[in-house]
């Protein structure tokens, strides 16, 4: 097995956020999404270091879900996980066929997909009695979906670290403070091969690719090209909420 190193930065944030949120604990039975993306092979390598080294115990599983679309292939990924003494599950789905009736031409994709791949982890989490679901998602995904319900949905809602599902278990995100950039730089220095755009069901059907995302996370790089600390701002902020100064009659004091 070859070694696997995750910089001080991704430990410490991740650390952090572990302790203040307690999203890992002892007896824990975790499923991991598993894309094969940067962003979900540094959380099972996290979740990975965590079982070595935590003074608790606590088991986990990754679990990538196949939408069974033509040449669709996880081979590598599993051969990485089984390298590296990572449980590992390619579930199979007719995720794919069943968008080709459900989908309209020219439509949004992205949040379709992402329920669909969603409700199959969370089925399977409910079947393996698992008790928490573990995503991928950092810091610049809730600064963008911050950004992206107010601009384009007229809400103020961003990505908890932990909620519990309607199904029970809870779901987690143990990167929430780690930076994307870091995600990236992890996956560069480590040589792992990872899996992108090619693995998108949007490469293999004829719709709107999306721009808010794109729009967002552009607008705030060049935000954070002005002002350098603009992240940690906004990781303070979101930690730090007066809900009474805004104009939901629900929260105004009276």
């Amino acid at each position: 097995m070859s070694s696997i190193k995750l910089s001080k930065k991704i430990l410490r944030a991740a650390g952090k956020a572990n302790a203040r949120y307690r999203l890992i604990e002892d007896g824990d039975r975790v499923i991991v999404g598993l894309s094969g993306g940067k962003d979900s092979l540094t959380l099972v390598h996290l979740l990975k270091y965590m079982q070595r080294h935590a003074p608790f115990s606590f088991t986990f599983k990754a679990l990538t879900v196949n939408y069974g679309m033509p040449g669709e292939s996880y081979e590598a990924l599993s051969r990485h996980c089984e390298e590296h003494e990572i449980e590992h599950e390619v579930y199979k789905t007719n995720i794919f066929e069943v968008a080709q009736d459900t989908i309209r031409e020219n439509s949004s994709f992205c949040s379709y997909f992402s329920r669909m791949r969603r409700g199959a982890l969370y089925t399977k989490a409910a079947e393996g009695g698992y008790n928490k679901v573990a995503l991928g998602h950092h810091l610049d995904d809730a600064a963008e979906s911050f950004f992206m319900n107010m601009l384009y949905n007229g809400t103020m809602r961003s990505m908890p670290p932990i909620y519990r599902s309607d199904k029970g278990f809870h779901v987690i995100r143990p990167l929430i403070w780690v930076r994307e950039r870091q995600t990236a730089a992890f996956a560069e220095e480590n040589a792992i091969e990872t899996i992108g755009d090619e693995a998108c069901p949007a490469m293999a059907m004829r719709v709107k690719m999306p721009h808010a995302r794109e729009s967002t996370k552009k607008m705030l790089q060049e935000w954070e090209e002005r002002e350098p600390d603009l992240f940690k701002r906004f990781r303070a902020a979101f930690c730090h909420l007066q809900p009474a100064s805004f104009m939901d009659e629900g929260f105004l004091k009276r």
